[in-house]
């Protein structure tokens, strides 16, 4: 019978690279040779030949003349320099160390030497007599008297690859060792007792040096004992093998012998192993330099995952462990994904059990790390842990609720977690998968559902939650299912009404996040830019959209028409929409059926969000469709204009003869968000607005507010007009002032209302300051002078400027608790203090109002409002500044106008910028 090889198939292709590599490199010199004895011939032929080999090189093969060279360069040089000359260097070397190991011994320590930065040589007669800790000694004082240099930090050029070079070196002279040398007893005893020494000593560049030589021979010595492990399991079989014939003969005394021989081998080896960790990694995995740490860390993994034989045990599991509580974000995050790497492979687990019992509750707290590196890793860890069933379920709430943090990696991270266990449920064995039939989909919605049911009453939660999970979750992009299951006649068991206007939530969300919009608010605040290529998928996805939604979109607007807390969103949704396929896929009568079921919601709703979700749609209707569409929505949209009118004076005769004031409230707010996105003419209404506010006194303060934006925005809008005509028409002019003057005097009648209880929760008083500041800004006399229209320029008298601060001043000193009561009132953030100190800083900045009055009285409540407030004026300080104001002067001003009941030296403290 013919005998089975016994060497691994590995190790026959290093044998025939081997020889091959010899025979090219002997033919290479002798070649070089022969090129050397030419080019003496003649100095022309010299710069031929010269020209050929810059030539050679540049095409990335080396000469042979230069193969010759650095096959006698000296060990230092060659780490030093081209990596590619290293296998035939090493090669050398053996040979050399084979015929005389001392000599050999000797310039391969004076190489580990000088990597170490220190040019040190030991004599080769004195080898044997040497000892190990006197040349220790005297390196370290050759590092005192600084006769040292540090290669691996250097800038040199000739040191760039410094590093990668040493450790290539290492690994290829051990491979190069593994049928000679490696085993004596002698060489690679020697050189660990100097890299150990070395590794011990107080010089970090000794220190660094010699642990990243020793890890790697321990990362190479893996490699040798892996082959030889399986040369071990082959002559095993082939033993056992004989041993089955129950035949002794010579066959089955040399695989004895063979396998004998094989473990002897693996045990030096894995002593070799012991030894480096014992004496090395041991003591610097806890060194005072994070990069070292971190080097120990980053190998100890490797080891563990590619020889488990040895070390996959508590004892040298527990270094991982310990590292987690580094204070090295770079060592915990090395120790992290080590252990992700361990836990990938599933053989691997048994044997982590009581390792992970001990330590899964850091790897749980890691996931909130201050580093968001190490956070995004760790929670990388936790779902191996998850997966494997070793992390109890209820230690996971703290990880979920990381799911609306700041650092969108983290988020993102979690929102993988959350999807693979919860909605797909990947991570669980024990639970059923749901597969890829035809209601997946629908499972994992309904999963999804239950998540942002904990989140139903925040709707920014709830999209924290979507945008966290979206880039995962292809069920939120499955439109059809979605809007299948909205419409559906009735709501299943399992879809109550809180779900379904979760779903109409998550539709929209998920429908601008195809389209590269951002739902949730973007942490850096920068403008995002798009490739072509993402545009062109931003594109696609319109299209995929509104195909789904031409024929389901006006049944969606009428199954939730009456519905406040899900039409808006509803109803924009064809914002996002690719209007001409109305017109290409001949649609037109969905598509008008779609307007008039908008026009219809802007009628039946008054709240702030449908009214606006309504203008919006209606707005991109009128310009984003084509041809007889767009005429459409343009005469609907008209249309509404003059049915509000109409019911808005309707409204005002009631009022005025004592009917309820909800109807005129209710069209105040419909004309004032139509007139936020598009000019209406309302020449007829604005005296009706004028002459309510001025006989109708005792209206809602809600409603006068109204009545005076509406007016303030129809000022705003001729204004426009004006400037954007042609021609300055003289009766235009005479018109806009007239209307401003109305204004102006109803708003400065609210200036003398003496009693601030008059003003109910200041939000009309916040209403009145910031139309004022608006007004003032708009028309400031800076921008009009020299113009045809220098007459429209204003400026408010200095009495008028002084009540106009009065009544700022009172907002500013509103106690928090009565805004935090106003906190859910439609248009809070149009008249809360924020506002005012806003529309004040606005008038300084832009020169509206002299600021030698109102800048001191600004920076006088500078850190006494809270820091929202604060912000606003340091910013307007930053703006004066810049502008070239005495800022200086200004402070000393306001030091003068702080109220007494504030000590000016609390004030300054206060005040410190």
């Amino acid at each position: 019978m013919e005998e089975e090889p016994v060497v691994s198939e590995t190790a026959n292709r290093r044998t025939k690279r081997t020889r091959a590599q010899t025979r090219v490199n002997e033919e290479q010199l002798h070649s070089s040779v022969n090129e050397e004895e030419r080019e003496e011939s003649s100095e022309d032929f010299e710069d031929s030949r010269a020209r050929a080999k810059r030539s050679k090189a540049l095409g990335g093969t080396s000469s042979a003349a230069a193969a010759a060279r650095n096959a006698h360069q000296s060990l230092i040089d060659v780490v030093k320099g081209d990596r590619r000359q290293i296998p035939l260097v090493v090669k050398h070397w053996v040979e050399h160390y084979e015929k005389d190991p001392k000599a050999a011994m000797a310039g391969l320590l004076s190489m580990m030497f000088e990597a170490c930065g220190a040019k040190y040589h030991i004599e080769e007669d004195f080898l044997d007599q040497t000892d190990v800790d006197d040349v220790v000694v005297a390196l370290v004082n050759m590092a005192k008297r600084g006769e040292v240099e540090d290669y691996q930090t250097s800038k040199k050029k000739d040191f760039k690859n410094f590093k990668d070079n040493l450790v290539y070196f290492w690994d290829t002279l051990v491979a190069e060792c593994e049928n000679g040398p490696l085993f004596d007893r002698v060489l690679f005893d020697k050189c660990m007792d100097f890299v150990i020494a070395l590794s011990c000593t107080p010089p970090r560049v000794y220190r660094q040096v010699a642990s990243l030589m020793g890890l790697q021979l321990v990362t190479s010595f893996i490699h040798i004992a892996k082959v030889l492990g399986s040369q071990r399991e082959t002559t095993q079989r082939q033993l056992n093998a004989e041993q089955k014939k129950k035949v002794d003969g010579p066959r089955v005394e040399s695989l004895n012998k063979r396998l004998s021989m094989t473990h002897e081998k693996i045990t030096i080896i894995e002593e070799m192993m012991r030894k480096i960790f014992t004496g090395l990694f041991m003591h610097r995995y806890r060194d005072v330099e994070p990069d070292i740490r971190m080097a120990c860390i980053q190998s100890l993994g490797v080891w563990i995952l590619s020889y488990p034989s040895l070390f996959l045990q508590d004892l040298y599991l527990k270094y991982l462990g310990w590292t987690l509580n580094d204070k090295s974000d770079g060592v915990r995050k090395a120790s992290v994904l080590a252990l992700q790497n361990l836990y990938e492979v599933d053989d691997n687990v048994p044997s982590l059990g009581l390792f992970t019992e001990r330590f899964y509750k850091r790897m749980i707290e890691l996931a909130d790390d201050v580093d968001i590196s190490v956070a995004v890793c760790a929670i990388g860890l936790v779902k191996q842990l998850i997966r494997h069933q070793r992390v109890p379920e209820e230690e996971l709430s703290s990880l979920y609720d990381l799911l609306i943090d700041d650092p969108p990696e983290i988020r993102r991270a979690i929102g993988a977690l959350v999807y693979d266990n919860l909605i797909a449920q990947r991570l669980n064995s024990s639970q059923s998968s749901s597969g890829d039939n035809a209601d997946s989909s629908e499972v994992h919605l309904n999963r999804l559902l239950r998540i942002l049911g904990e989140f139903s009453k925040d709707e920014m939660l709830s999209m924290y939650v979507i945008d966290d999970i979206w880039e995962y979750m292809d069920a939120m992009k499955d439109w059809k299912r979605i809007l299948s299951m909205l419409l559906e006649e009735e709501l299943s068991a399992e879809l109550s009404d809180v779900d379904a206007t979760n779903l109409i939530r998550l539709l929209f969300a998920s429908i601008r996040k195809a389209v590269g919009e951002k739902i949730v608010p973007a942490s850096d605040n920068k403008k995002q830019y798009y490739t072509k290529a993402q545009k062109d998928v931003f594109e696609s996805s319109k299209r995929d959209i509104t195909i789904a939604m031409m024929r389901n979109y006006p049944q969606l607007l009428r199954k939730f028409m009456s519905d406040k807390a899900k039409i808006p969103y509803l109803l924009e949704i064809i914002v996002h929409m690719n209007l001409e396929l109305y017109s290409l896929k001949r649609q037109d009568q969905n598509f008008k059926s779609a307007v008039l079921l908008m026009k219809e919601a802007f009628f039946k709703h008054g709240e702030k969000e449908a009214l606006r979700s309504c203008v919006k749609a209606l707005n991109f209707c009128a310009t984003e469709s084509r041809g007889e569409l767009q005429d459409f929505a343009l005469n609907k949209l008209k249309g509404i204009e003059d049915e509000l009118i109409i019911k808005l004076k309707s409204a005002i005769k009631e009022v005025a003869d004592g009917d309820d004031e909800y109807s005129m409230l209710v069209n105040l707010k419909r004309l004032y968000e139509l007139q936020l996105s598009r000019q209406i003419s309302i020449e007829s209404l604005y005296n009706d607005l004028a002459e309510t506010l001025k006989n109708l006194r005792s209206i809602d303060d809600e409603v006068i507010g109204f009545l005076l934006l509406n007016m303030h925005l129809h000022v705003c809008w001729c204004l426009h007009s004006i400037i954007n005509s042609g021609t300055v028409l003289e009766q235009s002019i005479s018109s806009l002032i007239s209307k401003r003057s109305a204004l102006f005097e109803l708003l400065e009648s609210f200036l003398t209302t003496n009693s601030p209880e008059g003003l109910r929760a200041s939000q009309l008083a916040c209403r009145v300051c910031v139309i004022f500041s608006e007004q003032w800004c708009l028309f400031r006399k800076a921008t009009f002078a020299s113009t045809e229209i220098e007459a429209l320029g204003y400026s408010p008298d200095e009495a008028i400027l002084q009540k106009f601060w009065k009544l700022c001043e009172r907002q500013l000193h509103i106690p928090d608790e009565a805004e935090e009561e106003d906190s859910n009132r439609e248009y809070i953030e149009e008249t809360n203090r924020d506002a005012v100190i806003i529309a004040v800083g606005k008038l300084v900045a832009v020169d509206a109002v002299p600021k030698e009055y109102l800048a001191p009285e600004i920076l006088s409540h500078l850190s006494m409002h809270g820091t929202s407030v604060s912000e606003v004026i340091k910013h307007l300080l930053t703006v004066l500044r810049n502008n070239g104001a005495d800022v200086a002067c200004l402070f000393l001003e306001a030091l003068k106008r702080v109220k007494s009941n504030v000590s000016w030296y609390d004030w300054v403290e206060r005040s410190r910028i």
